[in-house]
């Protein structure tokens, strides 16, 4: 998948990442529309995020511009969102 592929949001991570846990409640909060990938639950997933992001770190969250975020803080994530 290319985020060309899919024009809603992609956050790559795991029930046990409390960052993880952290941005989904953002991007609920906000009721943002997004594709969750649990990168424990998915064969390649984890894959999938490291080949985006260069980094082992979750999560990792695409745009549809293509663009990415690793660990963003919650200002970091609603700054971002606030373009989108």
């Amino acid at each position: 998948m290319t985020t060309t592929e899919n024009p809603r949001i992609v956050m790559f991570g795991a029930d046990w990442c409390r960052d993880c846990r952290r941005s989904k409640a953002v991007l609920d909060a906000d009721g943002i529309d997004y594709e969750y990938v649990d990168t424990e639950a998915i064969e390649d997933a984890a894959d999938r995020a490291k080949a985006i992001s260069g980094r082992m770190n979750i999560p990792v969250i695409v745009f549809p511009d293509g663009s990415h975020l690793v660990e963003p803080s919650d200002a970091d994530l609603r700054a971002k969102l606030a373009t989108v």
